[in-house]
């Protein structure tokens, strides 16, 4: 079973796509941009200041499944320039604590309105299965 995850917290999708779905207990979250929510307006600047309005999207996207940039197992990377890479991977090494997600970075012809950077995510969804598995261990 899928369903759609949604929230205001992040831009608007504008498309047919959903900002992310979940399968059971995996999180598919759709490719952010530097968007702000409360805007609509892409946020200029360099990669870095670009990566760190994405990571914070995908983080709202994140919360509204009860997950967090920890859940996160496998991102992908969209720059416009190889040359940003340093920058980006400054602001994705304070979002993301170890161990990091596994990662791939391609470099691509343009984004979506202008943008420097996009990152999609798959998380695993903490679950019931998690907390008995810490229960059993406490209980004598």
């Amino acid at each position: 079973m899928k369903r759609a995850v949604s929230t205001p917290n992040a831009p608007e999708v504008i498309g047919p796509y959903s900002q992310a779905v979940r399968a059971g207990r995996w999180l598919f979250l759709s490719g952010q941009i530097p968007i702000d929510p409360l805007t609509a307006e892409i946020v200029h600047g360099d990669a870095e200041a670009q990566a760190e309005r994405v990571l914070q999207n995908l983080s709202a996207v994140l919360a509204e499944s009860r997950c967090g940039p920890a859940d996160v197992v496998r991102t992908t990377i969209y720059l416009v320039d190889l040359a940003d890479f340093a920058r980006v991977n400054q602001a994705y090494a304070r979002f993301f604590p170890a161990p990091h997600p596994a990662r791939s970075t391609v470099q691509v012809v343009a984004l979506p309105r202008g943008a420097r950077v996009e990152i999609d995510a798959i998380a695993l969804v903490p679950g019931v299965a998690r907390l008995r598995k810490k229960r059993s261990r406490t209980r004598p």
